[in-house]
């Protein structure tokens, strides 16, 4: 079980990954070496493979027929923290989406 909670730590590591290269990429560059080497982008990528190498540690553990399942809870996170960061909105089908995700992670617990 705490495998589990390890992978969605990593999930939760790549969400933030996403939303700071998403923060980066709103802004202007100088010139192109600026737009891919900038600290923002470096530390984005960093935590890709910090959470690459998280996901294959619980992997060990974790069932393969979970791992997309919770892998789907990144969308959640994702949509958590653009509302909180960047400012973005939920709209309707957003909405309706993160709830189709949700159900399906709770479904596939309680009948996995």
């Amino acid at each position: 079980m705490q495998y589990i909670g390890i992978f969605l730590i990593s999930v939760f590591i790549s969400s933030v990954s996403q939303i700071i290269l998403k923060s980066s990429a709103s802004r202007e560059k100088k010139n192109l070496i600026q737009e891919y080497l900038n600290m923002k982008v470096i530390l984005a990528y960093g935590l890709f493979f910090l959470s690459s190498l998280i996901t294959i540690l619980a992997y060990k553990y974790v069932p393969l027929s979970m791992g997309p399942i919770l892998e789907a809870s990144g969308y959640i996170f994702v949509a958590v923290l653009g509302v909180v960061f960047l400012k973005e909105k939920i709209g309707k089908r957003k909405f309706v989406g993160l709830c189709c995700i949700i159900i399906g992670i709770v479904v596939f617990s309680v009948l996995g």
